[in-house]
This record gives C-alpha cells, structure tokens and sequence, in this order.
C-alpha cells in the first residue's frame, strides 16, 4: 500500500454493494467462507456476531470504545470485546479476518498489550509497527515444497519469473490468502499502485487443493504458533512488498504478460536497501 496512492486515489464505494463482492475473485475466498452473496445491506453486528460462531470474542457498536475510554487495543484485550463502527468496510472487512483467523488475530492484540505495557501507547516499537503492517496489509503467500523458490523470487522482485514464467504454480502449489482488512478493502475499488506485504508460510504438499475450512483452519494455528515462538514479524525477509493485481487469477488486465512491464508498479529491487535476514 503506497501512502500517497491512498491519500489521493482511493476511495470505498459509498453504500453496501454485494455484486463487487461477487464480481472479483480477489473475495473469492470470502464469498464461499460466509455467504455474501445473500447480504443485501450491510451486515450489524448481530448478523457478524453469527458468522463468528462460538468464538470467544464479539463484535459491539464502536460506541462502547467512546464510553469506556480505554485504548482500542486495550479495551480487546480485557472485554473479548472488538469495537465495530456502523456500515464501514474497513471495519467489515476486519471483523471477517477476526471471524476467519480468531487465534492469530488474538495473538496479535496479545502481542500489542504486551508491547504496550513495556514501551507505553505513544512510543510505537519496531515489533508494534510490523504488527499493525501484517495486520493491516498482510497477504499470506501458502508455498508447497515444491513451489519453496517463489519466495525468493517475490522477495527480490523477480515478478515476471514467478507472475509469467512459473505463472502455472499459483494456485496448484502457491496459494495467496489475504490477511490484512485494508487489503479487501481497498480491493473494492482497485488500483495500479495497490501493494500489499508478504508472510511466507511453509504448507504441506497438497495444501493448495485442501478445502477452505481446513486451510484456514490450518494457517490460523500455524501463523499463530510461528509468530508466538519467535522474531517471524521482526524476520526481514518478511513483509516484503508484493503488487497485489499482479497475483495471478486476481485481475484480468494480469492475463496480458504486458501488464508485468510495467516498471512503476513491478518495480526492480532497489540494491542500497536490500534486506538481509538478522
């Protein structure tokens, strides 16, 4: 996600629209987990309350935030409770990663109160910044065995060797979820210059053909032990930049092997900032 692109391109669709929903298989995965397709006004919190089942945590009006004082984070923490404002994608699309990942998105708001608590709300760390980065621009890159050397490809910009080249990879042994809220919701009104960040995550070989209650299921428990058992966020071959229309399948215009020359958006590593993983 390039800041000036959001500050001056990008702007949601004014009113719930399900068709766009249906319409790019960038919510593919989204529209077959919940069925968004039957949602003909935007979902409260009962109706999100429902698609989280038995899950421990709830979804409340954003109100509750405003009378309880208590920092976002904080108040998760200590309620179950995840604020939710009225009609806004963002928020809807983050109460559906909280519905698809609940053990990773309560690791993370774990990590953030623990972070919180060494370094206070106003001096952000590095680990809170990487936090907040994957939590809001994570895409999760699921790589067999046999597809291992895509990540070196997509960490050191190699895209017409992964997008055109091994194009016949994805989805048969590389499989791209989305993590981060402001991923699908800016997907709602796509544009070149939308880039989202990497966590590449080691599957078994087959994963790619497995049902979306099981690879979900399995992502949700693999991420969260990963990222509770050491420095994965902090790994600096993480979070690398990734040109989230040109994920094969996920925008047509990608179909055209042109559509990767172009440099401003498939940019070239830049060599002075190479990173190395510490």
């Amino acid at each position: 996600m390039q800041k000036n692109d959001l500050k001056t391109r990008f702007s949601p669709p004014p009113g719930w629209d399900s068709t766009l929903l249906a319409a790019s298989s960038i919510f593919a995965d989204l529209c077959q987990r919940i069925d968004l397709s039957q949602q003909h006004h935007w979902p409260d919190v009962a109706r999100l309350n429902q698609w989280a089942g038995n899950s421990p945590f709830r979804f409340v009006a954003d109100d509750a935030l405003a009378t309880d004082g208590r920092y976002y984070e904080e108040y998760i923490y200590a309620t179950n409770n995840v604020p939710t404002r009225k009609d806004n994608w963002h928020d809807f699309f983050g109460a559906l990663i909280w519905c698809l990942f609940p053990k990773t998105k309560a690791l993370l708001n774990q990590l953030h109160m623990s972070e919180i608590s060494q370094h206070g709300l106003k001096q952000r760390s590095k680990l809170r910044n990487r936090l907040t980065l994957f939590d809001e621009c994570g895409v999760v890159i699921c790589l067999e065995p046999e597809a291992a050397h895509h990540a070196d490809l997509l960490r050191t910009h190699q895209w017409q060797q992964s997008f055109v080249d091994r194009r016949a990879d994805w989805w048969q042994s590389i499989r791209p979820v989305i993590f981060g809220h402001a991923m699908y919701e800016m997907a709602t009104a796509p544009f070149l210059g939308l880039t989202a960040k990497c966590l590449f995550i080691d599957v078994p070989a087959g994963f790619c053909h497995w049902s979306l209650t099981d690879a979900y299921s399995f992502l949700d428990q693999k991420m969260s032990q990963q990222i509770a058992n050491g420095g994965l966020l902090l790994d600096n071959q993480q979070l690398t930049p990734l040109p989230l229309l040109g994920v094969p399948g996920w925008w047509d215009d990608n179909r055209r092997a042109e559509f990767y020359l172009n440099t401003a958006y498939f940019r070239a590593l830049n060599t002075k900032n190479i990173n190395t993983k510490k």
